[in-house]
């Protein structure tokens, strides 16, 4: 019984510090990603709000990627000519999905609800930084927990444990 709880320990342990390099190492870090989008042209210079394509931020646990029908929804008249636009009509015609890079990922025993923190008034720029300055998307924000808490403490949120870790 003491192995089984020395090697849970451990595990446990290795989780932690490996999620604390990783978010240490992420920060400001920008993935290749299988189409060049801009947030700088979309939401910066045609002033797209964040929730015109990250529909379920509102009302869900994520934001949720565009699906290439909402990007098509502009893309089959605007810009057809652009490369990168050719390769998402590619995927559209192809019915393929776009494998995107996951940017702000969280550990899978973190429970972040986008739509709580929407409805507390929060702007996705806090967490996300400015989006609308960035051509390649990148997390600025280690996302760690004592930078949420930092966060909860000021907006006085919930600092019980198991709000955030299921």
């Amino acid at each position: 019984m003491a192995v089984l709880i020395l090697m849970a320990v451990g595990i446990f342990s290795y989780n932690m510090v490996g999620t604390a390099v990783a978010r240490f190492v992420l920060i400001d870090s920008a993935p290749e990603q299988p189409i060049n989008f801009s947030h700088k042209i979309h939401a910066g210079d045609n002033e797209l709000p964040c929730r015109f394509c990250h529909i379920y931020a509102r009302r869900s646990k994520v934001s949720g990627v565009p699906s290439i029908e909402r990007c098509m929804g502009c893309h089959k008249s605007i810009r057809k000519d652009r490369p990168e636009v050719k390769k998402l009509a590619k995927y559209w015609e192809k019915k393929e999905p776009i494998y995107w890079v996951k940017v702000h990922d969280l550990p899978d025993y973190i429970y972040f609800p986008h739509k709580r923190h929407i409805k507390a008034g929060m702007e996705c720029q806090e967490c996300h930084g400015d989006v609308k300055e960035m051509a390649v998307i990148r997390q600025v924000s280690s996302l760690d927990m004592g930078w949420c808490l930092a966060c909860h403490k000021d907006r006085n949120g919930p600092t019980d444990c198991w709000e955030c870790h299921v």
